[in-house]
């Protein structure tokens, strides 16, 4: 089941709020994550923009089409 971006992004901006505290223990829904290295906290962002980027990106087909021609 994915995510809502909405959310996604609450999650993202409460995680940096800690970070930026100096804050490694999070509290979310009754869920108590706990980042052992700030390392560890970036990469969690890291995760959060890609995942929220995915989700608000533009949909791109999988397909490609080409026509080619000999010029005749």
């Amino acid at each position: 089941m994915a995510v809502p971006a909405e959310e996604l992004t609450t999650l993202r901006d409460a995680l940096i709020r800690a970070r930026a505290s100096g804050v490694r223990v999070t509290l979310y829904e009754g869920k108590r994550i706990e980042y052992a290295t700030d390392a560890e906290m970036a990469a969690a962002i890291a995760d959060l923009d890609r995942r929220i980027a995915q989700a608000t990106g533009p949909r791109r087909g999988g397909a490609v089409t080409f026509t080619t021609s000999k010029g005749v």
